[in-house]
């Protein structure tokens, strides 16, 4: 109930983010295999951005 007005932290936002590309990169990977590579690329730079976070 009181974490209902909670903002989302750095980290949780690319969490989301990173989720997010890795779900479209599975879509892509069964029908268009140069976005599917583009969107493994974003994933991983966006995990290279909470690694450094962290």
């Amino acid at each position: 109930m009181f974490g209902l007005f909670k903002k989302k932290t750095e980290i949780e936002k690319l969490q989301s983010q990173y989720e997010k590309l890795m779900k479209d990169y599975h879509t892509l990977s069964t029908t268009d295999r140069t976005a599917s590579d583009k969107a493994y690329a974003e994933a991983d730079e966006v995990l290279k951005k909470m690694d450094a976070l962290q």
